[in-house]
């Protein structure tokens, strides 16, 4: 299995290749060279899997056994999940009035990027142990990415992270997760921006190729492809749970509602399906909506600010996974993409090509929802199941509850629920409930804390350079 750029001036690269990069060096996304095809047989077979034997299914799709030979790979991915909290890793939740609620949020910091973060950072050991190498992370966070980031190589011994957070831009608790951390190889910049403005120095060094491979940089943020390989479990497992029936002949199909900001987990999900898998996609935002407006209108264009919501970890306005799905849809055409992207960097407006947008919006619906009906769907969520949803599931539910009060005819329906409602407990008290936290979390209150500031008008690029010079040098050292 070989990997390239969404852009398509970059030379292929292997599993490993791709797994130690960020952008790749044209400027684009790894994206697999051909994607492997199920057919209703495979399917079937697969239904009864566990949710981590699925990851180990689609992981051996795209990861070829020279470079991590099977019972290798399915031990990484054991270990990998050997700290969630849920004996079966995730779990769906059967609520009335058909809401299936798909929870991702049983890893260390109660968000879905642990499931991710845990399989990639022991693909990541693997490879280093072989090589006596080392590396640095760099990982821009708008709330989860962080944490879960941090935990995923909190004891690898060659590893040294470096955390940017946009200052007030997180919950609390979110903050308290990362700043809380005091081991050596654990760095979290506290950046006076949003979580758009601070991917710009990181995109800014990622792009110095010669400062990148002297200091063995990489991102464990979603441009990274192995996290997105690894979040298309969702989709199959939520598929498999929420199906009536695999006997019949064309497959049923399920409709998966995916709260997204940077659009990793739909760029997932998008995989999922072009690889067969029956299912129709929805896509819901906040009212930070540049996703709705491209699926809707072909309107791939900056708003003028980001706004601030309940569903903070979705504030984005740059979600640079749609790169893959426009690749994805355009028939694999990167000259197509290219010419989009240059586009869209240079005057942050692009109007989607008719038969692009056309693709995409057959591939996938879409909607914002307001900081009102987030707050009135974990309300009614409550009240009708004794339930509490995070703001971003309940971006997720507020679709249901809207197709149910509109009487629409449905498939069977699966809603992502990508974090806990411990994590929020402002919003849960914004929705007039009283927030349930955990000892863990609240113990977080009471801990010491570590962070450097990244001020408005400090060099962050410079800052961001410096920290990765040192961190080199004292491992040389």
């Amino acid at each position: 299995m070989w990997y390239i750029s969404t852009r398509g001036l970059a030379p292929r690269v292997d599993f490993e290749g791709a797994l130690f990069s960020g952008y790749a060096p044209d400027g684009g996304l790894y994206v697999p060279e051909e994607l492997p095809q199920l057919d209703g047989e495979t399917l079937r077979q697969w239904r009864s899997l566990s949710y981590p034997g699925l990851v180990k299914e689609l992981c051996s799709l795209f990861i070829g056994p020279e470079l991590i030979p099977r019972d290798d790979l399915n031990g990484l991915i054991d270990r990998a999940f050997s700290r969630f909290r849920h004996k079966d890793v995730v779990h769906l939740c059967r609520l009335v009035q058909g809401l299936n609620v798909l929870e991702l949020w049983h890893g260390v910091t109660r968000a879905f990027k642990d499931l991710s973060l845990s399989c990639t950072a022991q693909f990541l050991q693997y490879f280093l142990e072989k090589r006596e190498k080392h590396i640095t992370v760099v990982v821009g966070t708008s709330g989860d990415t962080g944490s879960a980031a941090i935990e995923s190589v909190l004891e690898a011994k060659n590893v040294d992270i470096i955390v940017l957070l946009p200052k007030g831009h997180c919950s609390r608790i979110q903050e308290l997760q990362m700043t809380t951390v005091l081991r050596e190889n654990v760095h979290v910049f506290e950046v006076e921006g949003n979580s758009d403005q601070l991917d710009v120095p990181i995109k800014a060094v990622f792009a110095d190729l010669p400062f990148v491979e002297k200091h063995n940089l990489m991102s464990l943020n979603s441009v990274n492809w192995s996290r997105v390989l690894v979040q298309m479990a969702h989709y199959f497992f939520a598929y498999f749970r929420c199906a009536p029936s695999l006997d019949g002949c064309p497959l049923p199909t399920v409709e998966v509602v995916v709260p997204t900001g940077a659009a990793g987990n739909l760029a997932a999900g998008c995989t999922a399906q072009k690889m067969g898998l029956p299912i129709r996609l929805v896509a819901v935002v906040n009212h930070n909506d540049i996703i709705h407006r491209a699926i809707r209108q072909g309107d791939f264009s900056l708003s003028e600010a980001v706004r601030p919501s309940l569903a903070s970890a979705m504030d984005i306005q740059m979600p640079y996974n749609m790169e893959r799905i426009f690749w994805l849809l355009s028939g694999s055409n990167s000259q197509v993409t290219r010419a989009l992207m240059e586009q869209f960097e240079r005057t942050q407006s692009v109007q989607l090509p008719k038969e692009l947008h056309s693709k995409l919006s057959e591939a996938v619906t879409s909607q914002s929802v307001s900081d009102e009906a987030i707050t009135r769907a974990m309300g009614r969520c409550w009240e009708e199941n004794r339930y509490l949803l995070c703001p971003h599931s309940a971006v997720a539910v507020s679709y249901h509850y809207q197709q149910l009060d509109r009487q629409q005819p449905s498939t069977p329906r699966c809603c992502l629920a990508p974090a806990s409602a411990a994590k929020f407990p402002e919003a849960v008290l914004a929705a007039g409930l009283t927030p349930e936290t955990p000892v863990d979390i609240l113990a977080l209150e009471n801990k010491e804390t570590r962070c450097t500031p990244m001020q408005r008008e400090d060099d962050w690029t410079l800052m961001l350079r410096d920290a990765v010079e040192h961190l080199s040098q004292r491992w040389r050292g």
